[in-house]
């Protein structure tokens, strides 16, 4: 329950653990947590704690408290590591919208404001100096253009899409400038694979079928799974969609990430 663990790989030793609901006076969310903590260096990036230390830097090796601070509540939504106009960052995607913080101090660099609704799922996404990010339950997605300002940074929405362009919980995929994911709100088994321009928010095109599945970008083509078990690969391809292999590989309900390992696809069902 927002605790974070170490272990020996090798062994499988505990090595150390955090318990940010006792020692950072923790905030749990509805579902409770579904964000990994991220590793930058020697820092260990989360978020869960109460005012005043709501984002937490942790030493990887001990489980030490580096850094700590904001009152931003938590969401379901993984933060990302990235670099934009040189500047190295860890962008949160909490209740207030997006926060990006030097990874090793705390520093906050920028925000980007998005409403929040029950839940918020899908990580950010990152294309040179543009982030995206999107969320269900009626809110929809947001788009900033990142810039120098004064000696650091700012966030400037380009456009917004409300109550639709929705990443309910599949975080979509960036390949030159271009979006591909899973854009729908409880549309299962029918939501479409969609590609969207990252730079306007327009949709290039969108193909249903898919429902809340997970995609992952391998070279120039896209990898879908959709929410009922079948594996498609499409063209990264703006300009038009383009099947290359369907094949049902699973029963019943897909919710969860597959991998790519080389040539092999490791997925799995509720059943």
């Amino acid at each position: 329950n927002l605790g974070v663990h170490c272990f020996d790989a090798a062994t499988g030793k505990k090595v150390w653990d955090h318990d940010v609901m006792k020692k950072n006076n923790g905030v749990n969310i509805k579902w409770q947590n579904a964000a990994s903590p991220v590793i930058d260096g020697e820092i260990l990036l989360m978020a869960g704690g109460g005012k005043g230390q709501a984002l937490l830097g942790l030493n990887k090796k001990t489980g030490a408290v580096k850094w700590k601070g904001e009152d931003d509540q938590m969401t379901h939504a993984t933060p990302v590591i990235a670099d934009i106009l040189g500047v190295h960052q860890c962008i949160f995607f909490t209740q207030t919208g997006l926060v990006a913080v030097n990874p090793q101090s705390g520093k906050v660099l920028w925000r980007g404001e998005h409403p929040y609704k029950v839940s918020t799922a899908a990580s950010p996404v990152i294309w040179q100096d543009i982030v995206y990010c999107s969320s269900g339950y009626g809110v929809g997605a947001s788009c900033f253009k990142i810039s120098k300002a004064g000696g650091g940074l700012k966030a400037e929405r380009i456009w917004r899409r409300e109550n639709e362009c929705f990443n309910h919980w599949s975080t979509p995929v960036v390949k030159d400038g271009h979006l591909y994911g899973m854009f729908s709100f409880k549309e299962y088994g029918a939501g479409p694979l969609a590609c969207v321009d990252i730079r306007t928010g327009q949709d290039k095109w969108k193909t249903p079928g898919f429902g809340p599945g997970q995609v992952i970008l391998a070279g120039d083509k896209i990898i879908a799974l959709s929410d009922k078990g079948e594996v498609v690969v499409v063209e990264a391809n703006p300009d038009t969609y383009t099947e290359l292999k369907r094949q049902d590989v699973l029963d019943g309900k897909v919710w969860s990430y597959p991998v790519l390992a080389y040539d092999h696809i490791f997925a799995r069902s509720t059943k």
